[in-house]
């Protein structure tokens, strides 16, 4: 593990404590579900290719959704730059621009949260002018 690696690790580390600090358990938890997910949906495309799903949807109870954006009104950008360095610290190459959408849901299987994974189709840049034409 090189030098950077291992202080990006300790960063990470010291990000998740002082979270779960403050918000008690809930966003642990939800990194690691985030991370579970993207992991469980890995395709080894070549050696040195691994693809994984590049949109995410978190489904949070009223409960925690409430709690998560009062406390902190980034916690969509917080997620998505967490499971960024989670899939740079594994080599994984996006499907596509990563992306993180949170809802809130008054069905959520746990009580707490659920979360999805999806490969977004690309859109091509041609494509996207001659949608906006």
């Amino acid at each position: 593990m090189s030098a950077l690696s291992a202080l990006e690790q300790a960063l990470e580390q010291r990000w998740e404590s002082l979270w779960a600090r403050i918000f008690d358990k809930e966003p642990v938890e939800l990194l690691d579900a985030l991370r579970r997910e993207c992991d469980s949906h890995a395709v080894v495309c070549s050696e040195n290719l691994v693809v994984v799903p590049n949109a995410y949807d978190v489904e949070l109870a009223d409960s925690v959704h409430d709690e998560l954006t009062r406390r902190d009104s980034r916690v969509g950008q917080a997620l998505t730059d967490s499971l960024a360095r989670h899939a740079e610290h594994h080599g994984y190459a996006w499907a596509g621009p990563l992306t993180v959408h949170i809802t809130r849901s008054a069905h959520v299987p746990n009580g707490r949260y659920r979360v999805a994974s999806s490969v977004m189709a690309h859109v091509s840049a041609e494509g996207f002018q001659q949608a906006a034409r």
